[in-house]
């Protein structure tokens, strides 16, 4: 019996874990996770009967596999939640779908708004090209938006940074406005410091030309459209966050024969003479414990992986080494209410703004986004009639000023910063917070970076090693994406094919998948 070892338990490490044992062809497989939760950046956390989703994620994909699988874990919904009843709003049901009002295991179909806030106005995101955005530009702000991005048609800059690209398919006004200040909160660099590919993966053919040829489609009702992913209107969700997707997935695992191993953080693996893995050394309760393994798949961060193990060229080491993240950090906010004013045609519950998140383009805060749990779903809050639940989220790096702040010190800034831009009166509107921290959230295209291929190309070279996921691969993929390198390791696994670069093409071309009419999932 072959015995396969699995870093991490997020979507990418889970899914393979399922797809080997759903195959019973006899594998033994554990997976390892350092943390005390299931499903990684994707994990749901439950303070005081309120449930925190750390990132913000909207579950859709073109790729008909993952969607299926979704639906294996978690069916979509039969009958309305409890907001639509209550609110009247009709939203899509499948027949013979489970109610979520009477069990958990369910996926909800939700409206989708993201907005930004620039200048104390709300804009769509990405920019539409409704009455409102021209209103909140005043006609100079239009004209320059306008004449800006005709120039940046005629005057192509070359796309070897992302302020390149983003001036490209934006105009140099538009990206002043909403994508400079946030790109270099996000990253902690300035986008003319960031590879361009970040921005290439990330927006997959969004540009002014891509809005306007949307709105026309939208006015014409132009049939089987392709929809870019950050214009979709709706998105699937877990019931109860989207850690519950995950957890319900480690539990079948469990259910086939799988072994979870939590709180079990690996810190080597063994490489032979002849460049094959033997196993791995993880450490649980301050003891440390042994694994051979026949098959390693890893979704740890490269720079970790290939620092816990042996043999490896200088070369390739200081890649690994050099390649930089981005930690985040979210502080939940229990309020009676926002000052904001819900003046868009949706209905939500005490007439709240309907958005699942807004993305703050205010120079004067460090807040780079803030979500609302109430409008990812009810069952998000304990009292969602009398209260709202806010995430705050702000991008660090592990072990700056932000990391190191004790948490009511964060707290207190954080809060004052709700004030500062108006969401809410002060300080003594707060009923509660909590705070959260999350490492290696995000991997950054700049550093050694450039040099990844070389590291790829060594990793290929491990006939038993399969990199998965978004850390595994050092890739910012969107979870449909990461579950596909397990897809392609785990097919190439049963077929005994050593080639890896089926797991490495996942997600590097922009029509990746196209061929299929469903819209891709986002995930920020």
């Amino acid at each position: 019996m072959s015995k396969v070892l699995i870093i991490g338990a997020g979507p990418a490490g889970l899914t393979a874990a399922y797809e080997l044992l759903k195959a019973d062809k006899g594998y033994d497989v554990t997976v390892l996770e350092e943390s005390s939760y299931i499903g990684g950046i994707s994990k749901t956390v439950e303070y005081k009967g309120n449930r925190m989703d750390m990132g913000g994620h909207r579950f859709f994909s073109k790729i008909p596999e993952v969607n299926a699988w979704w639906d294996s874990i978690l069916p979509v919904q039969g009958s309305p939640t409890w907001d639509d009843k209550k609110l009247g709003r009709e939203m899509p049901l499948k027949d013979g779908g489970p109610d979520p009002e009477q069990v958990d295991r369910v996926m909800l179909t939700r409206h989708r708004v993201s907005r930004i806030l620039f200048d104390s106005k709300f804009y769509d995101y990405p920019i539409s090209l409704k009455p409102e955005t021209f209103k909140n530009f005043g006609f100079m702000t239009t004209m320059k938006v306008g004449f800006s991005y005709l120039a940046s048609t005629f005057h192509k800059r070359p796309e070897d940074n992302l302020e390149n690209l983003y001036i490209n398919n934006f105009g140099k006004k538009l990206y002043a406005m909403f994508f400079e200040y946030y790109t270099e909160n996000l990253w902690g660099r300035h986008p003319s410091e960031i590879d361009a590919s970040w921005g290439k993966q990330r927006t997959k053919g969004l540009s002014i030309f891509g809005i306007i040829k949307d709105y026309l489609g939208r006015l014409f009702k132009v049939k089987n459209r392709k929809v870019n992913t950050s214009l979709i209107e709706e998105f699937k969700y877990p019931k109860l966050g989207p850690g519950q997707l995950w957890e319900v997935a480690a539990d079948e695992v469990r259910k086939m024969g799988g072994t979870i191993l939590m709180n079990s953080q690996v810190t080597k693996v063994h490489k032979n003479a002849d460049n094959h893995l033997t196993g791995l050394t993880y450490v649980a309760e301050g003891s440390e414990h042994e694994l051979d393994g026949d098959i390693i798949i890893s979704s740890m961060p490269l720079k970790d992986l290939i620092g816990g193990m042996n043999d490896v060229p200088a070369a390739q080491s200081e890649i690994a080494a050099g390649l930089p993240y981005r930690d985040y950090m979210t502080l939940g906010v229990l309020v009676p209410k926002l000052n904001l004013e819900n003046k868009t045609d949706i209905k939500t519950v005490s007439n709240i703004v309907p958005d699942c998140w807004v993305y703050v383009q205010e120079r004067k805060v460090k807040l780079g986004r803030f979500q609302i749990y109430n409008n990812w779903s009810p069952y998000m809050i304990k009292d969602i009639e009398n209260t709202v639940w806010v995430g705050l989220e702000y991008f660090v790096n592990e072990g700056d000023e932000f990391w190191t702040m004790p948490d009511d010190k964060f707290s207190d800034f954080a809060v004052k910063e709700m004030v500062e831009l108006g969401l809410i009166d002060s300080a003594d509107d707060v009923i509660d917070t909590h705070v959260e921290r999350v490492k290696k959230a995000y991997p950054a295209y700049f550093d050694t970076y450039d040099r990844i291929d070389e590291l790829v190309g060594y990793l290929k070279g491990i006939d038993n090693l399969y990199c998965v996921g978004r850390n595994g691969q050092h890739r910012y993929n969107n979870i449909d994406h990461s579950m596909c390198t397990s897809f392609e390791a785990v097919k190439n696994i049963l077929s005994g094919v050593t080639s890896k670069d089926n797991v490495w093409s996942v997600n590097t071309e922009e029509e990746y998948h196209e061929e299929s009419t469903e819209q891709s999932e986002e995930l920020d």
